[in-house]
């Protein structure tokens, strides 16, 4: 039996829905505690670092066998904020993410393993975030059933490392005069909950959110 936490800072994130259920099927053989704070991590065997906002200093880290981050681009390529999102406003049609160690450089630790999932040009936010959530909790079961024969490798040197900023309210911005199609990638990833798009036009602000009205595949 394993001791894992969970570190993820915001208990109104989208992706605790998805935690709450890898918790209950990996309950039973395991002792899991999911924190939203530091403070709380009491050590163990692995700390999960899970759109983690907070700092976890080496000291920290040195409480479990391994701290581990989950992270959505290839890299050293995405280091950074919310790589997923800045490749799919980029036109990216899948998305990699990797399971690394915590370092404090930031997203510079050694590679555990990766894993792709394909972004259809006609998925919106909430799809994309399921097939992102699952990805990350292949990676979690990957990190579980292999800590004790784990070879992690150095991200290449040969790539030149890049690094994403983090998003702000205006990255949700829509031009009123624009077409929806120039700004559909721009639109389809905002969480309308969370970070919505949204508009000016006529001295006030509007909120625009997007949703399927049928499966094209039916």
């Amino acid at each position: 039996m394993l001791t894992i936490s969970i570190l993820c800072s915001s208990s109104d994130h989208p992706i605790m829905p998805f935690l709450d259920n890898w918790i209950k099927g990996k309950s039973k053989d395991h002792q899991i505690n999911l924190c939203h704070s530091k403070k709380d991590l009491t050590g163990g065997d692995i700390l999960f670092l899970v759109s983690c906002s907070e700092i976890v200093g080496a000291n920290m880290r040195a409480a479990y066998r391994a701290t581990l981050v989950l992270h959505a681009s290839d890299l050293p390529v995405g280091r950074g904020w919310s790589p997923h999102i800045w490749s799919i406003l980029e036109g990216a049609g899948q998305i990699t993410v990797t399971l690394l160690e915590a370092e404090d450089e930031v997203d510079t630790g050694r590679i555990w393993q990766q894993v792709d999932f394909p972004v259809a040009e006609h998925m919106l936010w909430d799809e994309i975030n399921a097939a992102l959530f699952e990805a990350e909790l292949q990676l979690m079961d990957f990190a579980v059933a292999e800590l004790d024969t784990i070879s992690p490798w150095p991200q290449p040197e040969n790539v030149v490392p890049t690094y994403r900023q983090r998003r702000t309210a205006k990255d949700s911005s829509i031009d009123p005069n624009g077409t929806i199609a120039d700004q559909f990638n721009k639109i389809r990833i905002c969480d309308p909950a969370r970070y919505p798009a949204f508009f000016e036009l006529h001295g006030h602000r509007y909120k625009l959110s997007l949703e399927k009205m049928d499966d094209p595949e039916n």
